[in-house]
Order: C-alpha cells, then structure tokens, then sequence
C-alpha cells in the first residue's frame, strides 16, 4: 500500500493586516505551535505542514492555487486565529480543488479569567472570526468538515485524523486507473453504470481490456516464478495435502500461481489500482483468478466481481483510507441469510474473492469444484473472518446521481462449524436490526456487492462522500424507515433540482 507519511496536508491561518506586525508574529507563534502538535499526534497519519499566515486575497488565493498543483498535499486545514474578512477568501475558494477542514479552535483552552484585557481579545478572535469564514464557504456552496472543540483534545485530533484518511482515499482516486477484463456480468444492473460520469465526477478511469491479453501474459510466466510463488502459499498458508508437491492437485496450485503472477504483471505494466473480471468472460484461462484476486487484494488492489468496476474502486479508496489500522477490508457480497429469530444474521460470502486481510485465523489453500464458469475446479483461500464492529459500503449509479450507502454492523463469530462451504466468510449483524437494516438497505437501492470494512467508520465514509459531492445515506443503529424514506425522498428532489 501507499506510504500516507508521503503526503501532506496544509495547515492555512487566516487574520488581515489590520492587527500589525506584533500581533500577527504571535499569530504565526500559534499557528506554528498547533500545525506541529497535530503534526506530531500518533494517530496522524499524513505530515501536516504548517503555511504561513494569510492576509490578503492575494496570498489566500496563492496557497490554493500551489494546493492544487502539489501532488503530495491532498487537503487543507484552515482556522482563523483573528477575525479575517472572508471577501478575501473568495479567489481562493473558487479555485481550490482539494478536501477543506475547517478546524474551529482556539489557542488558548479557558478564558484567563485574572488577566484577560482587549490585547488578548483583539488577538484571539476564533470564535467570530471561524464564523466570517464559515459563512463565505456555506454562501460558496462548498463541501467541507467542521471540526469543533480545543486543538488538543484527542476528539478533534481523532476527527482531523478520520478526514485526513478519507482526503487520502480521495487523492488517491485521481487520475487513477482501473481495469476490466471482461464486461459486466450479463443482464445485471447494479454492476453497470456511467463510467464517462465516474471520471468526471471521481477522477478516475475504467477501461476494458481483452482476455487474450492477459492470457499471453500468464503463459509468459516463467516455471521458476511459479516454484517461488508455490513456496510462498506453503509458507503463509495450510495448504491442502493434495495440492501440496506430489498431490495429484499439484498441478492445479501451479496453474494458481501462474495466473496469480500474470496478472500481478499485467496490473503492474498497466499502473492499475485495481480490476474487475466476470466467469463469462475468461477465455483461455484454466480456471477462474480465486486466490490471484485474493491476494492481489490483500496487496492493495481493488477488485470487484462481475465487472463490477464501482466496488472495485471502492474497495481500492477504503484500502487507502485505512492504512496502518488494524483490520482489513474486503470485497464482500450478501450471500445469504440465518432466519432465527433470536439470532438474526447476514453471510457474506462470494464465490471465491474475499480478502484475506479480514481473516481471524490462518487462511487454507483448498481446491473444490465450482458449478459456474465452465472452469477447471479453482484454488482460493479458505477462512473465516474476524468479530467485532465493521460496515458494508456500497456506491450506486441512481441515473442522475451517485449515491453511497453505508450500513453500520457487528461481526460475530460463526454459531456452528462450516465444514462444507468451500469459501472465505463473515457472519454479521446488520445495525439497527435485521429486518430494518435490510429493508433500508433495499430502499435505498444498495447493491449486493459490496466494500466491506472491520477499522473504517461511517465517519470516513461520510467524510469520503463530502469531498466526492455524492449523496451520502447512513444505516446505523439509530436508523428508522420512516424517516430513511423521507430521507430519500427529500435527497431525490434535492437532486433533481440541483442539477
């Protein structure tokens, strides 16, 4: 995955001439002092780089405009220690393209209650002065987060951090490359969608790409790259005796393998961030990619199954988003349901393509026929899952408008033994309940693929959609259909005038 200490955000301080040279020293003092505490926070995972002061339009719109074109910062940070009149502001509000906090702090905690005279209140102004900034930005129209509460409180640091990690996400989507091998599962709708509208609206491209291709690819893989990949699965993982050197599987491992490392290659040569196949539409390949899509996630790539290209980005974002937190993310689908009425659960599942990075246990390389594809018998990873809160994230084309969906919920671990089900898997409970989850999810047009996720909030996500300017719809232990639909109704007219 992506170093995220490589990137940067910029720590902006607004304040005017008006106040003099003494004054706008202890300006720059603080701002310095707050940009390198926030900087130094453990749980901070991009460098934040303090700018100086602004106080003209002129220098506003500079520090925007040398945002934009610095590849390593992907956001901004802005706070107004004195009042800084927010006409200034608009020049570089227009043009600025990258993700806005706006971290509505102030220096000092408490009120000095012995000393406090109008030197100090000249010079710490937050309190109105984020209030002149906040109301350009909202007359702007502009998505941002409001991050409230003393700089040294681990709450805002923790809010800072979440949107830093969805600024990452969001960066990393520009200008980046996805690829299908393969069209879309045929017939299928919610796989499909506007690719010319992502790119406009995400940043990022999905091409096709022909099967013979990445065949020829595979077939370049030499025996000695195979031996060493093989070695490595015996290494990491349990693997099936009959798959094992001498097995009468054996050969079916190295075909895994080959795969495996051709399409490694093809991703590599291509500068992809992830990809998407369809069993439809694998000429030429021995069996279906299982444990090459496995581990090509687990690496950092997206992957979507079916075509599903929109997932595959996703999941692409949240492997971003997430780096360096405990926990993985996953391509997941809703495979099937446990109907016990004291014990209501989701099994998530595919039929081969779950990321071992969510796993609980040592993964097992196994080999069982699967009744699609027209395939010889594929090699995936087998596991379950681990316990404890995780969601499931799904972007959807709505026709006029994308819409993310977020449904909050807790894994548990499996109530029985699973001793036939050949497949990676994750037993959940949906927030705020079963039947409301899933009827919210169903209302609301949530996909059956899905990016799933056991370290990424809502927070991010909701953080993820704001810098995106898509719809954002929640499912949560608060959740209600009552008002979910009105919700829905409410955002569908919004859109449909908005546009």
């Amino acid at each position: 995955m992506e170093d995220l200490k490589k990137l940067e955000v910029w720590f902006v301080t607004g304040s005017q001439h008006l106040y003099g040279e003494e004054t706008l020293k202890q300006v720059a003092e603080h701002s310095t002092q707050i940009a390198k505490f926030i900087d130094k926070d453990p749980v901070i995972p991009v460098r934040v780089v303090f700018k100086p002061v602004v106080k003209s339009p002129e220098e506003i719109y500079q520090v925007c405009v040398e945002a934009n074109t610095t590849p390593t910062c992907i956001g901004i940070i802005a706070w107004m220690h004195t009042f800084s009149p927010a006409k200034m502001w608009i020049g570089g509000l227009k043009v600025l393209q990258k993700p806005l906090l706006h971290l509505h702090t102030q220096f000092n905690r408490d009120i000095p209650w012995s000393s406090i005279d109008m030197d100090f209140m000249n010079l710490n102004q937050s309190a109105h002065g984020d209030r002149e900034f906040g109301f350009m930005v909202s007359r702007m129209r502009l998505n941002r987060k409001v991050v409230v509460g003393h700089w040294q409180e681990s709450q805002v640091i923790k809010s800072v951090e979440v949107w830093m990690r969805a600024a990452a996400g969001w960066n990393d989507w520009q200008n980046a490359r996805f690829c299908r091998f393969g069209d879309n599962m045929r017939q299928v709708a919610v796989t499909e969608g506007d690719k010319v509208e992502a790119e406009l609206k995400f940043g990022y491209s999905v091409n096709g790409y022909g099967i013979g291709d990445l065949v020829k690819m595979i077939n370049d893989v030499s025996d000695s790259a195979v031996a060493q990949t093989v070695a490595e699965y015996e290494e990491i993982y349990t693997v099936q005796a009959p798959l094992r050197k001498g097995g009468d599987r054996h050969s079916a491992l190295r075909d895994a393998a080959k795969i495996e490392i051709g399409m490694r290659n093809f991703l590599k040569a291509g500068n992809f961030k992830g990809f998407t196949d369809t069993f439809e539409d694998l000429h030429g390949m021995v069996q279906l990619p299982g444990i090459a899509s496995q581990r090509l996630m687990a690496e950092g790539y997206g992957f979507g199954g079916e075509g599903d290209w929109k997932t595959s980005a996703l999941v692409r974002a949240m492997k971003v988003m997430a780096t360096g937190l405990k926990g993985g993310n996953s391509f997941m689908e809703d495979y099937t349901y446990h109907f016990d009425p004291n014990n209501q659960l989701v099994l998530g599942s595919h039929m081969l393509e779950i990321c071992p990075s969510i796993a609980n246990d040592k993964p097992a390389v196994e080999i069982h026929p699967l009744g699609i594809g027209g395939k010889a018998d594929p090699v995936r990873l087998v596991f379950n899952a681990g316990s404890g809160p995780a969601l499931n994230a799904s972007i959807v084309d709505m026709g006029n408008r994308f819409r993310l969906i977020v449904n909050e919920v807790v894994a548990v671990d499996p109530i029985e033994s699973l001793p036939k089900l050949p497949v990676a898997r994750v037993l959940w409970k949906p927030y705020p309940d079963m039947k409301t989850g899933c009827a919210a999810w169903i209302l609301a047009g949530g996909a059956h693929h899905t990016g799933y996720s056991q370290n990424l909030t809502a927070e991010h996500m909701e953080d993820f959609a704001e810098m995106a300017g898509v719809e954002f719809v929640l499912i949560g232990k608060n959740s209600n259909l009552y008002d979910l639909k009105n919700q829905l109704r409410w955002n569908d007219m919004y859109y449909r005038h908005s546009i």
